[in-house]
């Protein structure tokens, strides 16, 4: 699995340092909205091809992680 500094980029120049994956213009925001309407994480792929699957499933993972995390913490 790609590591999250490989998939995720943030760069002032590129929509304004929104998260984007890596290499692309496609905002990491878009994965979750297509997410939360329904979509599979194929119909994400499709309507952003520049995306590959390797790259959406690290940013899901890293996601849970992250949420994993906070939530031990909190415990």
């Amino acid at each position: 699995m790609l590591h999250d500094r490989h998939v995720v980029e943030i760069d002032p120049e590129k929509l304004g340092g929104t998260p984007v994956f890596s290499g692309t213009r496609v905002p990491i925001q878009n994965l979750f909205d297509c997410l939360e309407t329904g979509e599979s994480l194929d119909q994400f792929l499709e309507q952003f091809p520049t995306v590959t699957r390797e790259q959406a499933l690290a940013v899901l993972e890293e996601s849970k992680e992250r949420l994993l995390v906070s939530n031990e913490s909190a415990a």
